[in-house]
């Protein structure tokens, strides 16, 4: 079996995920990862499958194109190509940065910058924003992977420099602190 890549978006509403899986099943694909997300109002969705060898990325694109169609969504199929080289992560360690402060563009592009330039791999980033100076009300998490080999306190003085030349609260912990501090 081939790999496809799946994109949904729209206005979320219920069934969502039912349509598209139904398609995939129905299609005899096999369903190998979904993350999925609401941000405001609207529905995210990337779901990679295995696809059978009859079946080409058009008629897939088809078939999700007409189910979700009718829900006003956005399709988007690509095949992932298994010849083209991953990224080879080095030796790292989970770390969670949070960040809290006062809306203002630039605050996701300032933080990530830096993670790039120190070699970091974000993983996953939820950021909220509902605006004003009430720090409570925008919190971005990253999850990021850190290489060993990286000059952590360099790093971390750098992330608190970028966060308080933006405004921004700024915890780092390593991730295994971070879930029992915050186990419910």
């Amino acid at each position: 079996m081939k790999k496809v890549i799946i994109s949904v978006l729209g206005h979320d509403r219920p069934g969502i995920l039912a349509a598209t899986t139904q398609v995939l099943f129905e299609q005899d694909c096999n369903l190998e990862n979904v993350s999925q997300t609401i941000l405001q109002s609207e529905f995210a969705g990337v779901f990679i499958s295995s696809i059978p060898e009859s079946l080409t990325v058009e008629e897939l694109n088809n078939q999700l194109e007409k189910a979700l169609g009718a829900l006003n969504l956005y399709v988007f199929v690509r095949p992932i190509r298994v010849d083209v080289a991953t990224y080879d992560a080095p030796g790292s360690e989970p770390f969670v940065i949070t960040t809290k402060g006062p809306d203002r563009k630039g605050l996701v592009a300032g933080i990530t910058s830096v993670i790039a330039r120190f070699g970091a791999n974000v993983t996953n980033l939820s950021a909220v924003f509902k605006g004003g100076d009430d720090p409570n009300q925008n919190i971005m998490i990253y999850e990021v992977d850190i290489p060993w080999r990286i000059d952590q306190n360099a790093f971390q003085k750098d992330l608190r420099e970028k966060a308080t030349e933006l405004g921004l609260n700024i915890s780092i912990q390593h991730r295994k602190i971070f879930e029992a501090i915050n186990r419910i």
